[in-house]
């Protein structure tokens, strides 16, 4: 029963008393109750008869049923075209609404209340609501918390009556579209027999929908769509919406060779496209469909990060110009927590786009699952439901109420901004692939698809019964097609070599791929000292007429002090990069969890007004006519945010973007955008990609999670300069590294160790001159050595560097050189190599790294000395990073360091053994008598 039955028996008082408040727009009523009083009152102002009276209780009665199709309908529909539905109690029969058989025939005038119905007999009424809700569309949208959306909707539903009266002309377009969708299929399946294409036979539907609603998009103000979508359909998406050329397609299917651009590729049905294509108003609409992984779900916040890097660039923050759209297969949507991700994304002030039009793919299987197999809830589609978005459920052989659906959908997202998912209830034609067999697990449904007409084939018919068509020119329609299709096949035997488009090539011109000397290139970072300092002066700025916490003057009077002082810190260095670039008109996006403050409270890139929740942030005041300063606390995920802000770089190369880990042990959360995007795009689809990931990195005695960014993941995805990962030691090194990674002519995602003892270690300062006359550094050699005296090169990278540093000044150790690794990949081997021709009396090399042996780049430098003996200094190999226990931590970080500056063994019983006394020695007698380095490792 619904919630209002009870209201015929109800004390008329009480029901008074709620509609008063309903009168004074009290927001703690729900829409329900809302729906209900509009009722109640239309009922009080056509009834003379007391309210407690029989007629007016019918008209309660009546208006519940009412609302009960509104609420309900969605599970009554006629929307599975090869399947039964479910059955679902109780059902909509006026018995269970307190209605007799015998008010059938009576009038009521509740009917007023529906759009478009009016007054009438109860039978009329219900005819209506079965015909507005229970046919080929179900719509669920009473869950909505906003009475201006419902009353949007409810009467876009009702006065249509849930569809669009298609003229002649509108309908042969829509047939038009159908034929290429069902044609291309055809076509491909007759000539490539039994090769993958993930067909979308079955759904085909999907293409006159996408045709009308990007041209009622364009017509609404939308210049450009970012789409998103996995394998199913995704060829004939290509060639019948973004208009790749079909012998392009058909190339694919028979190339053995990619053009020189691309060293790997990627199948057919993963590859992106681009094309601007002009509307039926004559109307230029950018198209832009992102290459995606076979992870089904991978692209969704992508293209969420390039929606919203449009919308910020190039569209002056204007929601209307962009709209994404993502299409879904059924089982990918409800099982892929990314998914999830993305939703409670959409509506927070750093990741919004203003709505997207989400389309499934509903062939009520995933792979062999049945789809009862593959969720605990209703719909694929209820997810939507966190966000108080719109679903509809659309039948996938009614292309009309498809194509219907579609231009309601871009009309709402339009009027409110808001995410509307439309469920396409279709069918697969074969199995997974076109070589899988379904009847192995399906063999009901499957017996049931062998003999269902095809989409194009029905609205065949009904054209022919409407007179709009006849059976002879279906047939030349087809037949033509078929004709067209076999030319571009004999034109594509022609192409010799595959192109794979260069996804978005229009924003990156003028950037180049990497090569093997780039990374060593001198370019000038230097800044002088004069507009340092008055930059660091805008970055503490705090207004007089606001007020703050005495923590953060005292902030702002210790950074100021600093810089008096001629010395930044590490988190003065950073803000003063951003500073500079935005001086010079770069813009930066910093997100990540708790990156405003910064998880170790040391960034403040904005500063709390107290008392209020408001932010000032410096860097967003440094000029008038600054670019963007953008920076935002994201929700507590990293796969979904990750992904966007690697979409959100993909669409602005030319801009600093930034994804901050609140620990970087959480990046391996985000691994699917590491393997499928970050360390691989480039090979595959040919992307470039400057995003930049900041992973806190040490070993602090803080347990295995809050210990390790596994720099070792990385290291073994890098090659081919697909990646920039970098472990800098010095506030000066990590300035010159952001500006260095943006005033490079090149992209390449640059991964960045970050610390987190070393933000307040008093010797991890830079001075001022070195942000003037330095540049990257790719290794960092020691200052503080007798260069013909030293004995022993100690190779580190990161923190551990001033652990050595600690003990090598203790014992006052000019014989030892400690030489920082700043960049891992590409490995600074030029360098490094100088560095050991440098020292020519050393003795012993040795790799020394906090990380157990098995983590860590010791694994991945150890090929680099080929022509050496280098011996590691690590803590034993473990599956876990790091021990729970401070005080273990902080013996093994003490045998480390040991081991290094370790007692001499020899008759002198040095307290350090600085090599003195095997002075005269070989080499191989030096390891001998220091192999316990090996032993006790």
């Amino acid at each position: 029963m619904d919630e209002f039955s009870f209201l015929g028996n109800s004390d008329i008082s009480s029901i008074e008393e709620l509609y008063q408040k309903y009168k004074t727009n009290d927001d703690t009523l729900d829409n329900s109750w809302i729906n209900f009083f509009k009722g109640f009152e239309f009922a009080r102002q056509n009834y003379s008869e007391s309210p407690e009276s029989n007629v007016f209780n019918k008209e309660f009665k009546v208006l519940n049923f009412i609302h009960a199709y509104r609420k309900r309908g969605h599970l009554f529909t006629e929307t599975n075209p090869v399947r039964t539905r479910r059955k679902y109690f109780p059902s909509l029969d006026h018995q269970n609404y307190e209605l007799e058989d015998e008010d059938l025939d009576k009038v009521f005038h509740a009917g007023e209340e529906v759009v478009g119905c009016g007054t009438g007999t109860l039978r009329d009424i219900i005819a209506y609501l079965k015909e507005t809700y229970c046919k080929s569309i179900g719509a669920e949208y009473m869950f909505i918390r906003k009475p201006d959306r419902i009353s949007w909707l409810q009467n876009r539903i009702e006065s249509s009556r849930n569809k669009t009266e298609f003229t002649p002309e509108q309908k042969k377009e829509i047939f038009d579209h159908l034929k290429l969708a069902v044609g291309f299929e055809r076509f491909i399946h007759k000539k490539f027999v039994g090769q993958k294409r993930f067909s979308l036979e079955g759904t085909e539907t999907l293409i006159p929908a996408l045709n009308y609603l990007i041209n009622k998009g364009s017509e609404l103000g939308i210049q450009e769509f970012v789409m998103g979508m996995a394998h199913r359909g995704r060829l004939n998406v290509l060639a019948n919406i973004l208009h790749k050329p079909y012998e392009n397609v058909f190339q694919e299917f028979i190339a053995d060779e990619y053009e020189d651009s691309i060293a790997l590729g990627d199948v057919k049905y993963h590859l992106g496209y681009m094309n601007d294509v002009k509307t039926v108003d004559g109307k230029n609409v950018k198209l832009n469909l992102a290459p995606n992984p076979s992870h089904l779900e991978a692209v969704s916040p992508i293209i969420q990060g390039i929606a919203r890097a449009r919308i910020d660039h190039n569209y002056q923050a204007d929601y209307k110009n962009v709209c994404p759209i993502i299409i879904h297969g059924d089982a990918a949507l409800a099982g892929q927590g990314v998914v999830y991700e993305v939703i409670q994304m959409s509506e927070l002030q750093g990741y919004k786009t203003g709505g997207t039009i989400h389309i499934v793919i509903n062939n009520q299987i995933g792979f062999t699952t049945n789809y009862l197999d593959a969720r605990s809830s209703t719909y694929c589609t209820d997810v939507g439901k966190v966000t108080k978005a719109p679903i509809f459920h659309v039948n996938g052989d009614d292309v009309e109420a498809l194509v219907h659906t579609v231009i309601m959908a871009i009309e709402y997202r339009q009027t409110f901004h808001s995410d509307v998912f439309i469920d396409i209830l279709s069918y697969r034609k074969f199995g997974h692939n076109e070589s899988d067999e379904p009847r192995f697990t399906q063999p009901l449904l499957y017996k049931e698809i062998s003999k269902h007409p095809n989409p194009r084939d029905i609205y065949a018919k009904k054209l022919i019964e409407q007179n709009i068509y006849s059976e002879e020119q279906i047939k030349t329609i087809q037949d033509d097609f078929e004709d067209i299709l076999s030319q571009k096949f004999d034109k594509s035997k022609e192409i010799k070599k595959t192109r794979i488009q260069q996804f978005l090539h229009e924003d990156w011109k003028g950037f180049k791929y990497a090569e093997n000397g780039d990374f060593s290139k001198t370019i000038k970072t230097g800044i002088p000292a004069k507009k340092i300092k008055e930059l660091a002066a805008k970055v503490n700025y705090l207004p007089e007429k606001e007020k703050f916490i005495s923590k953060t003057h005292k902030l702002i009077n210790e950074r100021m002090k600093m810089i008096e002082n001629n010395q930044v810190d590490w988190a003065m260095g950073e803000l003063l990069a951003y500073a500079t670039l935005l001086e010079e008109g770069y813009p930066v996006r910093i997100s990540g969890q708790d990156s405003v403050r910064g998880t170790f409270s040391h960034r403040h890139a904005a500063h709390t007004i107290e008392d209020t929740d408001k932010l000032f942030t410096p860097l967003k005041h440094m000029s008038d006519s600054q670019p963007r300063f953008d920076i935002y606390n994201s929700p507590l995920n990293e796969y979904g945010v990750l992904g966007f802000e690697y979409g959100y770089a993909l669409a602005c190369p030319t801009g600093l973007t930034i994804w901050e880990a609140q620990f970087g042990d959480f990046v391996n959360m985000a691994q699917v955008i590491i393997d499928q995007y970050i360390s691989s795009a480039e090979e595959k689809w040919g992307l470039m990609n400057g995003l930049v990931m900041f992973l806190p990195h040490g070993y602090e005695g803080q347990g295995p999670e809050h210990s390790s960014a596994r720099m070792e993941r990385f290291l073994s995805m890098a090659t081919r300069n697909n990646m920039h990962l970098v472990n800098c030691t010095t506030p000066a090194n990590f300035f010159h590294l952001l500006r260095n990674h943006i005033k490079s002519d090149y992209r390449v995602p640059l991964v960045v160790f970050t610390p987190k003892s070393l933000l307040r270690h008093p010797k991890c300062i830079s001075g001022i001159e070195h942000l003037e006359n330095d540049q990257f550094q790719e290794l960092i050699d020691d200052n503080n050595v007798e260069e013909n005296e030293v004995r022993r090169i100690v190779f580190c990278s990161g923190k551990i560097y001033y652990d050595l540093l600690a003990k090598k000044e203790e014992f006052n150790a000019t014989d030892i050189a400690l030489v920082r690794i700043e960049q891992l990949h590409p490995f600074p081997l030029e360098k490094v190599n100088a560095v050991i021709k440098k020292y020519k009396n050393n003795l012993l090399n040795l790799w020394v790294q906090e990380e157990p042996e098995n983590m860590g780049a010791w694994r991945h430098v150890l090929p680099y000395f080929d022509e050496i003996t280098i011996m590691p200094v690590t803590r034993q190999a473990s599956g876990s990073p790091a021990t729970g226990l401070s005080k273990i931590h902080q013996m093994t970080q003490e045998e480390i360091i040991g081991k290094v500056f370790r007692k001499c063994d020899c008759e002198r019983k040095l307290d350090y053994c600085g090599l003195q006394c095997l002075e005269g020695s070989t080499r191989q007698e030096v390891l001998k008598q220091h192999s316990y380095i090996l032993n006790n490792h």
